[in-house]
């Protein structure tokens, strides 16, 4: 039986995909390619890879549509996006979309290949974890990637999802600023703190009873934010 992870890799400029494809092999995975945007939404709905490296700017459709319709469509595969842009807006939008992760064009393989890694990583991680958190009158089922409260779903963000996972999955914990950007948007993210206090604001005042008094995301001051189950 192989048991090699399967990487699907989305780029358009030739050069570049083939090494991806070369040196991907070279480290021991399964490697498919696509060339555009509607051939790569395709590829992660049929073919179900481990991983999808996902240029941003691709024929036919961009990366950050292929992104969102594939989590829209059910696919939770981690998602690392390829770009030449550095502006925080675009990676924002990258991680609004779904992306786990972002690489920055001009990157060398060590480092892509240890993105890799370590996104495969924490995917392995997150199966061995519960996939239900009580609290209050919320529930959140990180399966289904459903939030409810008092029995209704309520609508969360790509990015207040994970958030509030990440919160789950370390309750009672208290965790800097900079730990939680880090490892919920990986350490490319290059977003400041105001950003992260904004996506806590809108997560209280969707699972809180009193987003001024709240009981489940504490702040824990000089350090950053503690959550309660």
């Amino acid at each position: 039986m192989n048991d090699k992870k399967r990487v699907l890799v989305v780029e358009d400029e030739k050069a570049i995909k083939l090494g991806l494809e070369e040196n991907l092999k070279f480290a021991g995975y399964d490697v498919q390619t696509a060339e555009d945007g509607p051939e790569a939404l395709r590829l992660g709905l049929t073919s179900h890879p481990d991983l999808i490296l996902l240029d941003i700017m691709l024929p036919g459709m961009s990366g950050y549509d292929v992104c969102r319709k594939l989590r829209d469509g059910g696919a939770h595969m981690p998602i690392i996006m390829l770009t030449a842009r550095q502006d925080e807006f675009d990676k924002l939008h990258g991680f609004e979309m779904g992306a786990d992760d972002y690489v920055t064009k001009p990157f060398s393989v060590k480092e892509l290949l240890a993105r890799v890694r370590a996104v495969l990583m924490r995917g392995r991680e997150r199966a061995d974890e519960p996939h239900e958190y009580v609290f209050s009158d919320c529930r959140l089922d990180t399966e289904s990637r459903i939030l409810t409260r008092s029995g209704k779903a309520l609508t969360l963000t790509r990015t207040e999802f994970e958030l509030l996972a990440y919160f789950c999955r370390n309750a009672g914990k208290a965790l800097s600023r900079e730990v939680v950007m880090n490892d919920v948007w990986g350490t490319e993210y290059y977003g400041t703190q105001r950003s992260l206090d904004s996506f806590v604001s809108n997560l209280r005042s969707k699972i809180e009873r009193d987003a001024h008094d709240p009981k489940h995301i504490l702040t824990v001051h000089g350090v950053g934010y503690k959550f309660l189950l």
